[in-house]
């Protein structure tokens, strides 16, 4: 799959008229109704103005290839973060209304606690052997004070899973090494629960969890991996079209400065070969020359 031509498809090209005169004819070629540019992201030349210009050096640097793939899978795990954050969110601000309203909570529940376990037990569920039920019940029982300190927890947990989405989308690097950095501290946690039972929601997230950090460490090149981010940079300008024109420039214009070799002078005859010219066919040999079977004779 051409990831490139695929974003091109969807965000349209990216086109440039560098002000260098010879790096603007590398991206630009004439066609029969006027001038088309090269799209610095697929590569193709599109008819028309360019969308902007000044110098080479302000160009756009749109993501080509590979990292338009990344920048897809960083998304998808941004979409994750989000529903995570927002989850955490929406838990953090219910864990805070039960410490303003404690007491009304746990009538409330305790009242409808029958009509549920009437309804529940049609379904064929058994509201006294709920994970859900009992951990609402045991947040029931809890201060005030612990209520607020786990409302207080679960606010950071969204804060922290918001800004490593809004990271992970933007494909920054500061987010790169935020997801990174805080996913990796919890990842000691999620190995204690899995000891303790293994669960498949407990797997998935686990997975989910450890990919990211896999994922990110080795293509991103985070923490000096694979030549880290000079390496990462380098790969980058290779596959940068704009890069790749002002190089083409330079060397052609570095062709034109280089002199031109000297000529020969003239009257002189260049020799086209070391060895004297062989004697034509029937022509005098000289007396004096010697053949194989010794002097040669003169006629009488």
């Amino acid at each position: 799959m051409d990831w490139s031509l695929l974003a091109c498809g969807t965000s349209g090209h990216v086109t440039y008229a560098p002000a260098e005169a010879g790096v603007r004819e590398q991206l630009c070629a004439p066609t029969g109704s006027g001038e088309a540019w090269r799209c610095l992201r697929c590569g193709a030349f599109v008819p028309g103005e360019p969308q902007a210009s000044g110098p080479a050096a302000q160009a756009p640097a749109p993501r080509r290839g590979q990292e338009v793939r990344s920048a897809v899978i960083l998304r998808v795990f941004a979409v994750e973060r989000f529903v995570r954050g927002l989850a955490a969110a929406a838990l953090a601000f219910v864990v805070w209304r039960l410490v303003y309203s404690h007491l009304s909570v746990e009538q409330a529940f305790e009242r409808e606690r029958p009509v549920l376990h009437s309804l529940l037990e049609q379904l064929g569920i058994n509201i006294d052997n709920s994970k859900l039920v009992g951990l609402i019940t045991r947040a029931l029982t809890l201060s005030p004070g612990t209520l607020r300190w786990l409302a207080i927890g679960l606010a950071v947990y969204a804060v922290i899973e918001l800004i490593e989405g809004t990271g992970l989308w933007l494909a920054k690097r500061w987010g790169e090494y935020f997801a990174m950095v805080a996913t990796s501290l919890g990842l000691p946690y999620e190995i204690y629960e899995l000891a303790s039972k293994v669960t498949v929601t407990k797997l998935i997230l686990f997975a989910v969890n450890l990919l990211l950090v896999l994922y990110l460490v080795i293509t991103r090149r985070l923490f000096g991996v694979r030549g880290g981010k000079h390496a990462y940079e380098a790969r980058l300008r290779s596959e940068s079209l704009m890069e790749a024109a002002i190089n083409a420039a330079a060397a052609d214009q570095e062709a034109a400065a280089e002199p031109a070799p000297p000529a020969p002078a003239p009257g002189r005859a260049a020799r086209t070969s070391p060895d004297p010219p062989a004697p034509a066919p029937g022509a005098a040999r000289d007396p004096a020359a010697k053949n194989d079977t010794g002097p040669a004779r003169t006629p009488p």
